[in-house]
Order: structure tokens, then sequence, then C-alpha cells
């Protein structure tokens, strides 16, 4: 670890009062609190929601990156081993997305669709689609360094998307879909695991609490861009516990074999942008009248994700520091493929690739979120 590093973990520990990596967490609240154990409903209560659109990176993709020019792709095997059909459409993952269960959960449809495919029915482009995009974040820079579709653009082909689905129901009923819709972002780990700590651009230029600020802001403008379109319900997913993400434990471990601990320092930033992000979607929740409808949410994934490397018995996973797909140590996209070895029980494993939750990880993540999503979609 660097000295600046040093320096930054030494102001953590006045502001989370200890260096054991997950204290952190007990300060990051949100309207989550659901036990992940929990038994689910089948299905949310009745709700005037009949759309879902999800903005982001590779933890909200279901495809878009198929149709961009950029490396950061999923759509061939072992990625979709357990999704219908065995079909690898694209998602960072064995199977379905914490999205898709939302969308279920929500009673849309089973699976949220890339709004990129060109096949989609107007029946699946009405119901809702996902812009997101792997590799993507907050930071203009960060999309640049993989080639992939940055926020702004997103927005933009929301834009389009309006203008597409307006032609078929009309402008009033796409106003209304718009307006009653459920959205999700989930975005940010990339600006930090890609961007800030692998290429020194902004490193030069920001301190860690320096990029936080910056980072914000664009998260702010984002939502009021959101906000400015028609969007009513929005929930803003926070940051994982960084330091426990397969691939950056082999990067930053002293000895990446035998020592698969998370590295705290990486988990004590997530933890300290989450505080700072709850903070700024609270301030912008007060700003608006209560009479406008509009719900602004910061969802905790920081807490469940953690229980699960602390816990791991108790949700029955054999491995949580590394993926199921080849060594776990390193391959993500195009390093896990076809020639890859894979577990043979993907359940055993809390994360699919070196970054990537496993499909099983992402319904515990669904079901930790439940009471945001209840708390969303309440008229």
């Amino acid at each position: 670890m660097n000295s600046s590093h040093k320096h930054w973990l030494h102001l953590l520990h006045f502001q989370c009062f200890s260096l054991i990596l997950f204290p952190c967490v007990l300060f990051v609240v949100s309207k989550a609190q659901a036990q992940v154990q929990e038994p689910a409903r089948q299905k949310a209560l009745n709700n005037s929601v009949q759309a879902i659109f999800v903005f982001g990176d590779s933890t909200a993709d279901p495809g878009n990156n198929n149709y961009v020019t950029t490396i950061f792709k999923a759509n061939f095997p072992p990625y979709g081993r357990d999704f219908p059909n065995q079909v690898p459409t694209g998602r960072f993952s064995n199977g379905r997305l914490a999205n898709d269960f939302i969308a279920s959960y929500v009673g849309i449809k089973e699976n949220v669709p890339p709004y990129l495919d060109p096949t989609l029915s107007i029946e699946e482009l009405i119901t809702g689609v996902s812009f997101a995009s792997a590799a993507s974040g907050f930071d203009p820079l960060t999309p640049q360094l993989s080639n992939v579709i940055s926020l702004p653009k997103q927005l933009e082909y929301f834009k389009e998307y309006q203008k597409r689905v307006e032609l078929v129901i009309g402008r009033k009923r796409t106003k209304n879909l718009v307006k009653n819709a459920l959205y999700i972002v989930s975005a940010g780990t990339n600006d930090f695991v890609v961007n800030y700590f692998t290429v020194p651009i902004r490193r030069k230029r920001y301190s860690i609490p320096d990029y936080m600020e910056f980072l914000l802001q664009q998260v702010q403008q984002f939502i009021q861009d959101l906000l400015e379109q028609g969007a009513r319900r929005i929930g803003v997913v926070g940051l994982p516990p960084m330091g426990c993400l397969p691939i950056v434990i082999t990067v930053n471990s002293d000895n990446a074999i035998l020592n698969r601990g998370c590295v705290d320092f990486f988990s004590l930033v997530a933890g300290q942008y989450n505080l700072m992000l709850q903070t700024k979607l609270n301030t912008m929740q007060y700003s608006v009248s209560p009479d406008s409808g509009i719900k602004i949410i910061y969802t905790d994934v920081y807490k469940a994700l953690s229980d699960m490397v602390i816990q791991s018995l108790k949700y029955d996973f054999d491995e949580v520091s590394s993926g199921c797909c080849g060594t776990g140590l390193l391959e993500t996209s195009i390093l896990c493929n076809p020639d890859s070895y894979v577990c043979s029980d993907t359940s055993k494993y809390m994360f699919w690739d070196s970054i990537h939750p496993s499909e099983k990880t992402y319904k515990l993540l669904f079901e930790a979120a439940k009471s945001d999503i209840d708390f969303l979609i309440t008229d």
C-alpha cells in the first residue's frame, strides 16, 4: 500500500471508528432493512408500475454491449450457463441479474432486455428496457477507457426510446408510462476500480475525497436529467465492498493465492462514498415538493454482500473470494470463455467471474433490496 492510501486509510479510521473491514456498513442505512434470508413474497402488492428502466454498468447490462465495439462483452459461453435455455445474452453472470428479479417481482416481465436489441417487440419496449453498458461509470472518462456507452448517452437513448413508443401509443400514454415507471441506476464501481485506482489520469488531479465529490456531481446531474424526463421513482444503487471483488484481491493482496481476504482499503473507500451518496440523494429528495410524488432513494448492496462474505455458511457458499469461471482470480469477459474451466455448482460461488456476482448472489441482493422496491412502487 502506498503512502497516499495509508493517509486516506488514516482519515477513514476517524470516520468509521475502526479499520476492521465492515463496521462502516453500520452507518450505511437505507430503507432496505429486510434480511436476505427472509422468505420472499412471490409478487409485489398491487401497484401502478407498468415499466422498468435501468441505467448503469455491467451489474445492469443485459446485453447492450453486444451492439458496441468493445472487448467488454459476455455474449458467449460459459456466460448464461444457467439462464433459460442456457443462452449467453450478454449478462455478466451465469444467469439473471438483480433487475430481472425486480421486474418479475413487480409483475412487469421476467427479464429486462437491452434497449439496443433490434429485435425487440413494441410490447417489450413498452414494459421497459435496460440502457446500461458494462464497464461504464459516472465519470465521463470511465466509458471512454473501455469504449462503452456513457450515462449521458444512455439518457439520450431513453429520450429516443420515448419518441419510438410515442409513435405507437401516443404522447399522453407515453408520458404516463414514464411517470409511473420504476427506475434503477447502478454504477460507480468502474470509476474507482477501472479508472481512478488503475489509470493515473484522475489521481493526478483529484484526491480520493475530491474524486468522490466529482462523481457525486455527475450522479446529481444524471438524476436531475431523469427527473426532467418525467421519472418519479428512482432507486440508486451504492457501491459494493470493492475490496472483496476477487480481481481486486488478486491485484492487491500480498499473496494472491494464499491470502484471499478482502482488501480493507478499497472497501473502506466504498463505504465512505456510500455515506456521501446517501447524503446527496437525501438532499435531492428534500429539495422536491412533497406533492410531486418523486421518490429518490439509496439502495444498499454493501451490507448484504459483506454479510455473504462474513457468514458464507449461512448462505451455503463454499467460495466467496474467487469466481466460478477459470481460476476465478482474474478472468472476466473474453478471459472467461468457452475454453475456460467452470465450477460444477455455481450456487456454491458468490462470484461468477472475478468481478461479477453469480445469479444466486444477484437474487440475494434483490431480496435484501425488496423493501426499497416496495417503497418505490407504492402509490
